[in-house]
């Protein structure tokens, strides 16, 4: 895989966009409150200047039935050389749609940070597809407008890829984890939720110190790419790190299990140097993803590949945050994860 194009680092002060390029609740009357104290985060946490695009609050009937306007907002936050930075309101099933309306060059001409989760896992590899790095990491309505107080550990992951240019270094795991759900209403905004003790980083299998580049998102999302220009062709996965979590739908074991023999059938497992698991939703189904994890490896000669389970980022929080295309590492031994270089530039 050619090496991707990192964006400038965001500093304090800078002016950055939110976008909503799949669900519009972010301009539904009952949560605009979260959508401002997500953005009020944005700007007091991080030093940031938070605008809108045209469309970013018009509100999920209409940006549902207007993908293109979604596509608008996308490009033209690309196109403004006063904004500096992009963040995604927050995800959806729809993001796919976008494809027909994106311009490739105006992302590879005017590189600057995105980031965003699950169904923005489309958006991701638009960047690709044009030269760019991108973040996987949180979302306005999700990660930022959290209840109380946003997670320090997310806070500290988020300044370090994105504000930094020191390489990110070996992410530890987060002491406590949650994907506890309370309803957006404005009676539960001073609620906290509870968060329950979380375990290192599993080791499921392998036994050396690998590197290689990362490539990765949301599963079900990944699928949806299967047969476009989105998808990466399989040389780009050659010595690659793959990153991977599944969504808050919590696909049944058997679909992860034909997922990830379509990625042995299409020469992925064969090529890739190891694979990092996000701990899934809830934790439900976490025993039986890693079963079938290894039991697809030993089906296609990967039995020693290494593969480190309960990462800290994806549906539970709170998340680290991995620049798409950076090198990292896996130690076996020491069962940690890296990453070996700065996000941004």
């Amino acid at each position: 895989m050619k090496p991707l194009i990192k964006p400038p680092k965001l500093k304090k002060g800078d002016t950055v966009a939110t976008v909503s390029l799949s669900w519009g609740g972010a301009g539904e009357e009952d949560f605009l409150w979260r959508y401002r104290q997500g953005k009020e985060r944005l700007e007091q946490i991080f030093g940031l200047h938070v605008i809108e695009l045209p469309n970013t609050l018009k509100g999920t009937d209409y940006l549902y039935h207007h993908p293109e306007k979604r596509a608008e907002d996308f490009m033209q936050a690309f196109r403004d050389e006063t904004i500096k930075g992009i963040f995604s309101c927050i995800g959806g099933d729809d993001t796919i749609r976008l494809l027909p309306y994106i311009d490739f060059d105006v992302i590879k001409n005017n590189p600057k940070v995105f980031m965003g989760y699950s169904d923005t896992t489309a958006n991701h590899y638009m960047c690709v597809h044009a030269g760019l790095s991108s973040f996987y990491g949180g979302a306005v309505l999700v990660d930022f407008a959290e209840n109380v107080q946003m997670s320090d550990y997310t806070v500290t992951w988020m300044k370090k890829a994105l504000f930094s240019t020191e390489q990110i270094g070996t992410i530890p795991k987060s002491n406590v984890w949650t994907s506890e759900y309370l309803p957006w209403t404005i009676e539960n905004k001073n609620t906290k939720r509870h968060f329950q003790p979380n375990q290192g980083y599993q080791l499921l299998q392998g036994n050396k110190t690998v590197t290689g580049h990362l490539l990765g998102g949301c599963m079900e999302v990944l699928e949806s790419l299967k047969g476009t220009i989105l998808f990466p062709a399989i040389d780009d996965f050659k010595g690659a790190i793959l990153f991977l979590e599944t969504s808050e739908e919590t696909p049944l074991p058997s679909s992860f299990k034909w997922w990830l023999r379509n990625y042995g059938a299409m020469g992925i497992l064969n090529c890739i140097n190891g694979i990092v698991f996000a701990k899934p939703f809830d934790e439900k189904y976490f025993e039986e993803y890693k079963k079938e994890l290894t039991c697809v490896l030993a089906e296609y000669g990967r039995a020693d590949l290494p593969v480190l389970c309960n990462l800290s980022f994806g549906h539970c929080e709170p998340n680290c945050c991995i620049p798409i295309g950076a090198m990292a590492e896996i130690d076996c031994e020491s069962k940690t994860f890296s990453i070996l270089e700065s996000g941004v530039l």
